[in-house]
């Protein structure tokens, strides 16, 4: 087994759950489960699909150190007859069968990198409607202020990387020279990004020929599809 994909196949096969019956209880489709076989678990997904299987993230990712949190032996471990429930319902049910929990990011020293067990719960049907694939799926803080008061600093957003087209108006996180901005976008036929921010005043539109964006390292991470912020007082 020389991928994650490869260890997530066997778990499902130890747990005798069909790749359809797991992208049921996961509220997946089928080819996504197939695809992380091929590609291996996504980053976003690997702690919560180590919690939900009983295993060490490390050892899905990579293989190494020991495959179970506490390695015990079971005796008189009791087994699952065909048609009936798991014996451990907790591996796939832990987290409830409607939600979904979306990890959380952050960036440092210039990667993007995983908060650990930080995430945000949202409705697996509310994330299909928007044709999300949770595998694609993070979450981030809204770095800064520049479209407050819609996304006022330290707003939770939530991104679907898997959509990265420009649409004109929608909002996108980016990331330029290892920084996460957030903006609504618009494109101009020659390729160039045009930035623009909700506190335009403070914060004027910016665009970005082709060249640019590359020297620049300038690339739109994925679409902003959902954010939350809770206000830090009561109005006087």
């Amino acid at each position: 087994m020389n991928t994650s994909g490869d260890r997530l196949k066997a778990l499902l096969q130890e747990c005798d759950l069909s790749p359809s019956d797991f992208a049921a209880q996961r509220k997946i489709t089928p080819q996504h489960v197939n695809n992380w076989f091929k590609r291996g678990v996504p980053l976003a997904r690997l702690d919560e699909i180590a919690e939900l299987l009983c295993v060490r993230s490390k050892w899905l990712r990579s293989g190494e150190g020991p495959k179970h949190p506490n390695p015990l032996p079971r005796l008189n471990a009791p087994t699952r007859q065909p048609g009936t429930d798991l014996a451990e319902p907790s591996l796939l049910a832990a987290h409830g069968a409607d939600d979904i929990q979306l990890p959380f990011f952050s960036i440092q020293s210039r990667q993007l990198m995983p908060i650990a067990d930080r995430y945000l719960r949202l409705p697996i049907r509310a994330l299909d409607a928007l044709g999300v694939d949770p595998g694609q799926a993070l979450c981030l803080s809204m770095p800064a202020g520049n479209m407050s008061p819609l996304l006022p600093r330290g707003t939770t957003l939530a991104i679907d990387c898997g959509l990265t087209q420009v649409i004109e108006g929608e909002l996108y996180a980016l990331l330029h020279n290892g920084r996460l901005r957030v903006h609504s976008l618009s494109q101009q036929a020659n390729g160039a990004l045009r930035l623009h921010s909700h506190a335009n005043d403070e914060h004027p539109t910016e665009t970005y020929s082709p060249a640019q964006l590359k020297n620049q390292k300038l690339s739109v991470l994925g679409w902003v599809f959902w954010w939350g912020h809770l206000r830090d007082s009561r109005p006087a």
